[in-house]
């Protein structure tokens, strides 16, 4: 099931409505699953280096699986009474795990989901709470945490225990999708907006509007111009940066300071989320509104690679730290698939959950 196409209008572009209404509850497809809601994969989180472990986050529950999909854990406890939205595994402890949750902030989890812990202290704007949509890790120390919010974006320096507000240039926007760190140069980050692409190059002192080529600088409803779902930086040159936007995918080749959209056929797809292979960072992943595109080619060409993905719309990408051959979609409302061939082919792994936590 694919968004409804009522739009608003500006002298820049048209705006789905839908589009903007799920950007602003962190969800990329709507908020009812065409399926049972344990059908709808909000978000995946891999392992990074037993690829045996996989988190997932549905509509109603977050599951484990320690067998690589063949069973699963649904989670209980304190998770029970939030909607997660996102998850990420801190890569240097890898027991512990965040989720983002829709209006009740974080969670943590120090022992691979065994219990949970709210950590959530400062993570809202006056009496709004924040929806996360996305948290990452700074790559120098994991204790240093950012997440993506609808009211904008917060740091942590304590591992999620306190979060301040990281806003600082970002006049036009309030909700920030998602976030992407410069593994080279830790300190330039890039934010996906509903109004296009910010980045700082001082570890979020302050942010400068970067959407030359993506946004028109005298674009109407600036703060709505262009939904930024996902952002990819390549590992081995880190000038080069991908935007997966509500319009198609855009690339910049010096920082973001110019942006070029990649045409054929992914010129206006709705792109959910990118993956960059890396250990061959020109092979990309797109997962979009019908389907999963992969360009091998740093984007100049793109091919479908659908075969045994009965659902179209993707909602959720990852590939595997340990096998770039393997790979993980979620969709919505069609459940979990897995690729074990760099997306040739694809089997569905459903969430049979065997017992609770």
């Amino acid at each position: 099931m694919t968004p409804s196409r009522f739009t608003f209008y500006d002298s820049s572009s048209y705006f789905s409505l839908p589009t903007f209404l799920f950007l602003a509850a962190g969800l990329l497809f709507g908020l009812v699953a065409c399926g049972q809601r344990s059908d709808t994969i909000v978000s995946i989180a891999l392992h990074p280096t037993k690829s045996n472990i996989i988190y997932v986050a549905t509509d109603e529950a977050v599951y484990k699986s320690s067998d690589t999909g063949e069973t699963w854990t649904r989670f209980a406890g304190e998770l029970t009474r939030t909607r997660v939205i996102s998850l990420a595994i801190d890569p240097a402890l890898s027991a512990t795990v965040f989720a983002g949750t829709m209006g009740d902030g974080t969670y943590k989890s120090p022992d691979g989901g065994r219990t949970w812990h709210q950590f959530s202290a400062g993570i809202q704007k006056g009496t709004i709470s924040a929806i996360v949509n996305q948290i990452v890790f700074n790559p120098r120390g994991t204790e240093m945490v950012y997440a993506a919010t609808t009211v904008g974006v917060f740091r942590s320096l304590n591992g999620g225990r306190n979060w301040v507000e990281r806003m600082n240039g970002m006049n036009e926007v309030n909700f920030v999708v998602s976030l992407a760190i410069d593994p080279q140069r830790p300190n330039v980050m890039y934010a996906g907006t509903t109004g296009g692409v910010y980045r700082t190059i001082n570890g979020t002192e302050s942010w400068e509007k970067k959407s030359s080529g993506m946004v028109a600088a005298d674009a109407k409803m600036a703060s709505m111009a262009l939904g930024v779902n996902g952002l990819a930086v390549d590992p081995t040159n880190s000038d080069v940066v991908y935007a997966g936007t509500t319009k198609g995918l855009y690339k910049s080749t010096d920082q973001g300071e110019r942006w070029a959209k990649l045409e054929g056929s992914i010129q206006d797809a709705y792109v959910s989320a990118i993956q960059l292979d890396p250990s061959q960072p020109s092979t990309l992943y797109l997962a979009t509104s019908d389907r999963v595109q992969k360009s091998e080619d740093s984007g100049a060409t793109w091919e479908p690679k659908v075969t045994g993905l009965d659902a179209t719309s993707i909602r959720s990408l990852q590939i595997s730290p340990s096998d770039p051959h393997v790979l993980y979609v979620g969709t919505n409302g069609g459940g979990l698939y897995r690729s074990t061939d760099a997306g040739e082919s694809w089997k569905r792994l459903p969430l049979t959950a065997t017992n609770a936590s």
